[in-house]
């Protein structure tokens, strides 16, 4: 597709192919340097690892138009740090912070024009991903590996604004104790496409995920983070060993405290206390925030401050750390790199 075939008004979030995408190779311990290539297919060895034992994980992250018509990347050196300790994890070779951000700028670069223009609420998505490759039968790390980056434009997330939307708690676990939940690992989603389309089946936006050991504590909302607002005004956010760690729960969790003097935590939330809260809500880089209306758990239906309207807190988040991205406001030291 060309981009002037786009209608970045109705643009969803959804595989567009783009010009370029970068692809490098590892081998007899080295990555090579990498380049960019329009082939979108990947061509692997039917042994390959990552299709037999799931040795492979991937990150998310936007590149964003600013009014200036400059490009911003959001926290890509966390991005970076995530996925090697993804890697570290699962037994594979590390990229450096410096190709990881290297092979960003390059794919942007080369898909320029398919950002979205500012004012429009959408951005350039990419999409690293690290797999094992190469000729292979036995249960054990990968003799090669691939690590790419391509992109894809997508669209605001919330179309017409920002809605509440409802969640249900789901009788599945989403990972286990002390296994892979903290890694951003394909398995994690695989095993969460059942649960998920139970719930939308239901005519909700996705399923709450309890603590795997008691099952008495939120730990994630579908694919990802959750974070509430207490009845005093505290910005809290579940900690676990088998949660994904958030760059954008980390962020809120900063300008929380720094931008909105707000007291924060990370602690156990629980789902039989619920009424402790006025406000909740997901937060991810797909969406930023998805503010939570309310949350079914067995007979019980909670509701946080309304099904339709945004807490006022969860929206000064949202706008305060949309402002960043897209250069509207200024940010943390080191939080945006410029692609050039």
């Amino acid at each position: 597709m060309s981009s002037a075939d786009i209608d970045w008004k109705t643009l969803g979030f959804d595989y567009i192919k783009t010009d370029l995408r970068y692809i490098s190779h590892w081998k007899d311990g080295d990555w090579d340097e990498g380049q960019l290539t329009e082939d979108n297919k990947l061509h692997i060895s039917e042994g390959s690892t990552a299709l037999h034992y799931g040795q492979q994980c991937f990150e998310g992250l936007k590149a964003y138009r600013c009014k200036d018509g400059s490009i911003n990347l959001f926290r890509p050196d966390q991005n970076a740090a995530r996925m090697r300790r993804s890697c570290a994890r699962l037994l594979m070779p590390a990229v450096s912070t410096e190709k990881f951000i290297d092979a960003c700028k390059q794919v942007v670069r080369a898909n320029e024009k398919f950002i979205p223009p500012y004012g429009t609420g959408g951005a350039l998505y990419l999409r690293p991903f690290l797999i094992g490759v190469g000729d292979n039968i036995g249960v054990h790390s990968a003799p090669e590996f691939i690590f790419s980056v391509f992109a894809t434009p997508v669209g605001a997330y919330f179309k017409g604004g920002m809605k509440p939307t409802n969640f249900i708690v789901s009788d599945y676990d989403r990972a286990a104790p002390n296994g892979t939940g903290a890694a951003k690992v394909g398995g994690n989603y695989a095993a969460s496409l059942l649960p998920g389309l139970d719930a939308k089946n239901r005519e909700f936006g996705d399923c709450i995920y309890l603590d795997p050991e008691t099952h008495t504590k939120i730990e994630e909302v579908g694919s990802a983070n959750f974070f509430a607002i207490t009845e005093e005004g505290h910005f809290i956010t579940p900690k676990s060993p088998s949660i994904l760690p958030s760059i954008t729960k980390y962020s809120l969790l900063e300008l929380a405290k720094e931008r909105l003097g707000l007291e924060v935590e990370e602690g156990d939330v629980f789902i039989d206390k619920l009424d402790g809260y006025k406000e909740a809500g997901a937060c991810g880089t797909a969406a930023v925030i998805t503010p939570i209306g309310g949350i079914q758990n067995g007979n019980d239906f909670h509701v946080f401050y309304s099904e339709t309207e945004v807490g006022p807190v969860t929206k000064r988040l949202y706008e305060e750390l949309v402002g960043i991205q897209y250069g509207d406001r200024e940010a943390p030291a080191g939080w945006i790199v410029k692609v050039d």
